[in-house]
C-alpha cells in the first residue's frame, strides 16, 4: 500500500483520469474530493462491498427467489 501525506487543498492523481482532493481535515475525519470520469464507478469501501454481496447473490440465486423482488407489473412481462 502507497501511503501518502496531503495537506488541505493538495491533490493526488491516479493514472490520467482519476484526481483525489484533500478538501478538508478536522476532528478525526478528512474530507475528499474525487474527480473522475462518469464511466467510472465510484463508492464507499461498505457501499461496494454491499454491492458485490447483492450481484453474488443475484448470480446463484434461482428464478424465483430474483422475480420476488421485481415489481408485479414488470413480473408479468418475464414470464
Amino acid at each position: 500500500m502507497l501511503v501518502l501525506t496531503r495537506k488541505n487543498g493538495q491533490s493526488i492523481r491516479v493514472g490520467d483520469g482519476i484526481v483525489f482532493t484533500i478538501l478538508e481535515s478536522s476532528g478525526g475525519q478528512v474530507k475528499v474530493g474525487i474527480s473522475a470520469s462518469s464511466n467510472i464507478p465510484i463508492h464507499r469501501e461498505e457501499v461496494y462491498l454491499r454491492i458485490r454481496e447483492e450481484n453474488l447473490a443475484a448470480a446463484s440465486g434461482d428464478k424465483d427467489s430474483l422475480m420476488k423482488n421485481v415489481p408485479k407489473e414488470l413480473q408479468q412481462a418475464v414470464k
